[in-house]
């Protein structure tokens, strides 16, 4: 059986990535200073400026206001031209602190839950990183195109790929879309630039056949962007910052919470879980929910799908993962270390994937891997 499937990225200057960076970086600055800090914050970015907004407990006292122009200039704009500077932007702070009602569930001896809700970690055995391909590669074209030295692309845009699958297996790249900032130059240029710069040194060869179609701004224009074009907000991004697609989500953002929220806490340890259960050879293709009620320091529940990948029954996975691995919030915060992690490092390009992050980490393999013998 063939079928089709699309996911998408979107480059750093996209405006409501710019809030998703400015809420970590704003969160990353009060935990540097304080690392008990308490952080929920929210970032608007519209034609005149940004809004921030949220609840905030910590003795840290960042200097909000110039981090978020320093954050601004370095996406790209820097320049009047682009009618969004990060020089001379209005910038708006309302911040007040976090409500009792919730640190009084939150700050016990043991650690309860920072909110409720459910999420869900994912991992394949598609490649090494355990991710779907598709997603791989429409974050590298995301990523190729941030870091490209093509002096009139301007820094606002967002990458599509749809591939084919047959039987379950990546075969061929159905449709390439690229829709990407630039000066007011030909399209021609911009098309011929694109594919030879960007998808030729990023795109596998032989996944591309005569059949692939190839769409670069296919408006024809696209001069007018970022937060001019376009308002942001924090958290309107969670497919890409998750499976892209290929998983359910909970539907809580990341960006701009501390590690007691487990709407992102939760969803790096699920993943970690997935990760090792995959890699141990349990499973090709694991997805694992997690619930939790705010000030419990315990999940409520935990379910598994292995989509028929299983190498053993479920029921024993699910057994094999409540005696390997601990969802309480201390245990998931300690072990992940994410008192000390830079969260502005997993912003773009998925938060997941990233070997350098710690539930990224394959620790648990030889263990898991007993209960195959």
């Amino acid at each position: 059986m063939k079928n089709l499937f699309t996911s998408e990225c979107v480059r750093k200057g996209h405006p409501d990535k710019i809030c998703d960076l400015l809420s970590d970086a704003i969160l990353d600055a009060y935990l540097e200073e304080d690392k008990d800090s308490r952080v929920a914050v929210e970032v608007m970015a519209y034609k005149e400026g940004i809004f921030i907004s949220g609840e905030v407990t910590s003795k840290g006292k960042p200097d909000l206001e110039s981090l978020v122009r320093k954050k601004i200039i370095e996406i790209g704009y820097n320049d009047d031209k682009l009618n969004y500077n990060g020089n001379n932007l209005k910038i708006d702070i309302h911040i007040t602190k976090q409500s009792p009602d919730i640190s009084q569930g939150v700050n016990q001896k043991e650690l309860g839950a920072g909110d409720q809700g459910i999420m869900f970690g994912y991992a394949t055995d598609e490649n090494e990183y355990y991710l779907p391909t598709t997603q791989i590669l429409v974050n590298n074209l995301a990523k190729a195109l941030d870091n490209t030295n093509l002096s009139y692309l301007r820094p606002d845009g967002k990458c599509q790929i749809t591939t084919e699958y047959e039987n379950n297996k990546l075969i061929r790249i159905d449709t390439i879309v690229i829709s990407i900032q630039t000066d007011d130059i030909d399209i021609d240029i911009i098309k011929k630039d694109i594919k030879e710069n960007i998808i030729k040194k990023v795109i596998p060869s032989n996944l591309i056949d005569n059949k692939t179609k190839i769409l670069i701004n296919p408006t024809g224009r696209f001069i007018l962007g970022g937060p001019v074009a376009d308002t942001g907000l924090t958290g309107r991004k969670i497919i890409i910052d998750t499976y892209s697609g290929f998983s359910k989500h909970g539907g809580g953002a990341f960006s701009g919470k501390d590690y007691t929220k487990v709407d992102r806490t939760a969803s790096y340890y699920a993943r970690y879980v997935c990760k090792n259960i995959v890699a141990a050879g349990l499973a090709k293709k694991i997805e694992l929910q997690v619930s939790y009620a705010i000030g419990i320091p315990k999940e409520i529940s935990l379910n598994i799908n292995t989509f028929n990948t299983n190498k053993l029954p479920n029921e024993k996975i699910l057994e094999i993962i409540k005696e390997n691995f601990n969802f309480s919030p201390n245990n998931m915060i300690k072990e992940l270390n994410l008192k000390n992690i830079k969260y502005q490092d997993t912003t773009n390009y998925s938060h997941f994937g990233k070997n350098y992050l710690p539930w990224e980490q394959l620790n648990k393999v030889n263990i898991l891997k007993k209960y195959l013998n």
